[in-house]
């Protein structure tokens, strides 16, 4: 897991061959150029054109749904569910993310979750987004999920569908900053039947 780093929230930043950050926020210190920047939708803490910028060099590719992507400015490709497309090398799949029972995240805005394939590994980064069907056909060797309630899966939503994707690890998140807590992590990790790494913040 040393090429993957958990920047708090749903932010992380995957090393190798190439930098890919996903959903960039509250970054400090950090002067690296990404080659790649998934955005998953276009809420603050998600969007965030302030740390976009802090990582985005003149070589950056940007992918995002549309209502993010046209905040944002240079080599930017729009992606809806269901998408795929190859950047920089990197396979890049779109897929749903979205509430059910909540107003949070809509289906119909097209919002979405990414399966990167990068490093020899396929990682699954979910969203912000509830257990829904579309997570059932997803092959993913990391899966990058959401914990922390409210906007998000519970503890226990995300590990069963972390026991039904079956993914080699999974890894919990959108916990610690806006909502939820490390004790949401402890939960999903000792529901998950799979293996599960909480990472410490980088």
């Amino acid at each position: 897991m040393e090429d993957i780093k958990w920047l708090g929230h749903a932010s992380f930043k995957i090393g190798g061959e190439k930098i890919v950050y996903i959903d960039p926020w509250k970054l400090e210190g950090r002067n690296e150029r990404a080659d790649v920047i998934l955005i998953t939708h276009d809420h603050y803490d998600h969007c965030s054109l302030a740390d976009i910028e802090k990582i985005k060099g003149r070589e950056t590719t940007v992918v995002a749904p549309p209502d993010a992507a046209r905040k944002i400015t240079g080599d930017v490709r729009q992606v809806k569910p269901g998408d795929e497309l190859t950047v920089k090398g990197i396979r890049i799949e779109a897929y749903p993310a979205y509430n059910l029972g909540k107003k949070f995240h809509p289906r119909a805005n097209g919002w979405v979750g990414y399966v990167i394939e990068i490093n020899g590994k396929r990682i699954y980064h979910a969203g912000d987004t509830d257990h829904i069907p579309e997570m059932e056909g997803i092959k993913a060797d990391i899966a990058l999920l959401p914990v922390g309630g409210t906007y998000t899966m519970t503890a226990k939503e995300a590990a069963e569908a972390a026991n039904r994707m079956s993914p080699k690890l999974a890894v919990p998140m959108h916990y610690g900053s806006i909502v939820g807590s490390i004790k949401d992590a402890e939960e999903f990790k000792s529901l998950c039947k799979v293996p599960v790494e909480i990472l410490e913040r980088s």
